[in-house]
C-alpha cells in the first residue's frame, strides 16, 4: 500500500488527542504538553473535522473515546512509541550536564579565563559556565559547583582548598617604564612623574590603597602626578597595560603578565598575609565534571590537595 502522508493529521493535534485519552481531560492533557486546556480542545476539534468522525464522548465529568478513538489512539500510541525508539537510537549523546564555576571579576578576566582553553583541551565533553561577579555566593542555594574565593585564612570553610597566597607590588606597562630612568624604582623621584591607578575597594581591603604601600617607603600618594580609580580590578590592570600610570599588582593574578613582560615591577612584591584565595565546592563536589575541574585547577596554581 503506497502512503499518502497528505492524508496524515498533523504532528501536533494528533498529541493532543493521545495526551487526552490518556488522561481522560483536556485540562490533564494541557498540563502534560504544557498547553492550554482550551488548546488541547482546538487540537482534537481540529483532527475531528479533518477525519469526519467524533474521537471522543464528551460529558462534565470526563472523556470516552469512541470506537473511532479507540482505533485511532491504539494506532497512534504504537506509531509514536516506535518514533519514540527511532529517535533515542539516532539521536546524538547529550552532553554532560558539566560545572558552574563562581569567581570574582578580576580573578577571572585576569586569571582563569586566559587560562580555561587548556581545560576545554583536555576535556572537550565539558561544559563550563563561568558566573563572575563580586559576591560570595551560596553554592547549594546559587546552584554553583564551585567557588574561588578570596578571604582570610580565618573565613575560609572547612574543606576548602588553598590556591595561593596574595602578594602586592607596583607595576608598569613597557611603554611608561622606558619613560623613567634606567634601573630607577618607586622612589621620591620617580612617584612625581606617574599616575597612580587605584582599585576603589581600597576601603574595604586597605592593604590595596596606595598609601598603604608608600607610607613603609617615606612616601605619600599626594606625591603622584596624578590619580585614576577603578572599582573593578581588571579595569585598573588593563589601564596598566595601556600605559596610563602605576597599578599595585596582586602577583598570582598578573604572574603571566610579569613573565612575558607585558608589566614590570617597580618593587619586590610584599605578601598580604591576610587574605588568600580559595576553592570551596558545593554538595556536587563528587560529580566527574565538578572533580575533572577542581583537579585541574589545583594543578594550575602548584596547589597541594590539603584542606585549609
Amino acid at each position: 500500500m503506497t502512503l499518502d502522508l497528505r492524508r496524515l493529521p498533523p504532528l501536533d493535534p494528533l498529541k493532543g488527542f493521545v495526551a487526552a485519552a490518556r488522561h481522560a481531560s483536556f485540562t490533564h492533557a494541557g498540563a502534560t504538553l504544557f498547553l492550554t486546556q482550551s488548546a488541547i480542545s482546538r487540537q482534537v476539534q481540529a483532527l475531528e473535522s479533518q477525519l469526519g468522525v467524533p474521537l471522543f464522548r464528551r460529558s462534565t465529568r470526563q472523556l470516552q473515546l469512541t470506537p473511532a478513538g479507540e482505533i485511532l489512539y491504539r494506532a497512534t500510541l504504537a506509531a509514536f512509541a516506535e518514533l519514540d525508539d527511532a529517535v533515542r537510537r539516532i539521536a546524538a549523546p547529550r552532553r554532560p550536564a558539566g560545572v558552574t564555576v563562581s569567581t570574582s571579576i578580576g580573578f577571572a578576566a585576569l586569571w582563569l579565563v586566559p587560562r580555561l582553553s587548556g581545560f576545554q583541551e583536555a576535556h572537550p565533553d565539558i561544559a563550563v559556565r563561568l558566573s563572575a561577579e563580586n559576591r560570595a555566593v551560596d553554592l547549594d542555594r546559587d546552584e554553583v559547583d564551585l567557588a574561588i574565593r578570596y578571604c582570610a585564612p580565618g573565613d575560609a570553610p572547612a574543606g576548602s582548598h588553598k590556591l595561593f597566597a596574595e602578594a602586592l607590588l607596583p607595576v608598569v606597562g613597557p611603554g611608561l617604564r622606558g619613560q623613567l630612568p634606567a634601573g630607577a624604582g618607586l622612589d621620591r623621584n620617580t612617584l612625581g612623574q606617574l599616575t597612580l591607578l587605584a582599585f576603589e575597594d581600597a576601603v574595604a581591603h586597605p592593604w590595596f590603597a596606595w598609601n598603604t604601600w608608600l607610607q613603609p617607603l617615606g612616601l605619600d600618594a599626594g606625591q603622584a602626578r596624578g590619580h585614576l580609580q577603578f572599582n573593578h580590578y581588571d579595569q585598573c590592570i588593563a589601564a596598566a597595560l595601556a600605559g596610563q600610570g602605576v597599578a599595585l599588582g596582586r602577583e598570582p593574578l598578573i604572574r603571566d603578565h610579569l613573565a612575558d613582560g607585558r608589566l614590570i615591577a617597580l618593587a619586590p612584591p610584599r605578601p598580604v598575609p591576610e587574605r588568600a584565595y580559595y576553592l570551596l565546592a558545593g554538595s556536587t563536589a563528587d560529580q566527574p565534571a565538578v572533580a575533572a575541574f577542581s583537579a585541574w585547577l589545583l594543578g594550575q596554581t602548584d596547589a597541594l590537595p590539603e584542606e585549609a
